[in-house]
């Protein structure tokens, strides 16, 4: 593992962040934007970080650490902060991370809404025990690629971090994974009848994509664009269709008389991806079922005869996969929803005192 590989997994570790399934989005941390950390609580340093935002100054050990805002009885302090933003800033190195005054009031405000679900966790009396959270520990050495706990440990020393501290976080994580599990999660579900409503109402967008297989005649008016011209044509697409609904070969008939540059391989448009003919073509050849010949189509240049080979279609194993995902999609959103809400509400009860004032 190289050094760079084993520092930036020391701190993901020491951030205590837990993987949860994909239904529980984020659990109360909204990325600070759409390139946010992804990490859960403040976290000690790798050696040697970047600097943190010039407004956030590193702490002078002469000077009692800063309190940034106390949440209930509970403090933030200026070096929890400095320690996030510091594990952010190193693991988004290769991205440009603009230290902003934003993005320190960002963090702030993620760290107030985690101490308050840990808070509510203590309320509810959720306790983690050990045996959890060595399992957590087992886990995660095991992602890390290393052979034992001692190991861990005594890289997590290089770095200047405890075992025991790694641990607390691991332990205050799975309580406010629990305690969102449960006045969120279990709150929240979604049915069938949702997901179908959903389903048609987006269906369009849904079949984007799927592939279908057509061929076409395409018959022009003859002596110019005249009336008895268009009239000829359609005659002739009327007397093309009978044929082939008497069972007369569509590709013979194509090469005959198409006028489509498709009529050499017997009218064969090939595989298409819905959206990659004219709106008006493309459907209606999908309103017909496989096999089927529509009935002549006039367009700006002449009539057209179609006949569909066949259609991908929101059937079977693939509906089941975008009913799936459309049941992902409602849930995520019903989620966010209750887990806003749910912050909004234990906000207005407690007492939060921020004295960020930019003066860092």
């Amino acid at each position: 593992m190289s050094r760079r590989l084993v520092v930036t997994a020391l701190l993901v570790f020491a951030l205590g962040g837990c993987s949860m399934p994909q239904w529980v989005p984020y659990l109360g941390e909204e990325p600070p934007d759409k390139t946010g950390p992804t990490t859960s609580a403040p976290a000690t340093p790798a050696a040697s970080p970047p600097t943190v935002p010039r407004t956030v100054a590193p702490s002078d050990e002469s000077v009692t650490d800063r309190v940034l805002a106390v949440v209930n009885n509970d403090a933030i302090t200026l070096s929890e902060l400095q320690e996030a933003i510091a594990v952010y800033r190193y693991e988004n190195r290769e991205r440009a991370v603009e230290a902003s005054d934003a993005l320190v009031q960002q963090f702030l405000t993620r760290m107030i809404d985690n101490r308050l679900q840990i808070q509510e966790a203590e309320r509810e009396k959720i306790v983690i025990d050990d045996a959890e959270v060595d399992e957590e520990l087992a886990d995660r050495i095991k992602r890390m690629n290393l052979k034992d706990k001692d190991e861990l440990e005594a890289m997590l020393k290089a770095q200047g971090l405890t075992l025991d501290a790694a641990k607390k976080r691991i332990r205050d994580e799975l309580r406010r994974n629990r305690i969102v599990g449960r006045k969120v999660r279990l709150r929240v579900s979604v049915t069938e009848a949702e997901v179908m409503q959903y389903l048609e109402a987006n269906r369009v967008k849904l079949e984007t994509g799927l592939a279908y297989h057509a061929r076409h005649i395409l018959i022009l008016p003859e002596g110019g664009n005249t009336d008895v011209g268009w009239e000829s044509a359609r005659i002739r697409a009327d007397m093309l269709r009978s044929q082939l609904l008497q069972g007369a070969d569509f590709a013979e008939l194509a090469r005959q008389h198409s006028r489509d540059a498709s009529a050499r391989d017997g009218g064969d448009l090939g595989p298409l991806k819905r959206g990659e003919l004219a709106q008006d073509i493309e459907s209606q050849i999908l309103s017909l079922s496989p096999l089927a010949i529509s009935a002549p189509y006039r367009s700006a240049l002449g009539y057209h005869i179609f006949r569909l080979e066949s259609k991908e279609a929101l059937e079977g194993e693939g509906l089941n996969r975008v009913k799936s995902q459309i049941r992902d999609i409602l849930f995520r959103e019903k989620f966010d929803a209750r887990l806003d809400t749910w912050l909004k509400e234990i906000k207005q009860r407690a007492i939060i005192d921020v004295r960020l004032d930019g003066q860092l």
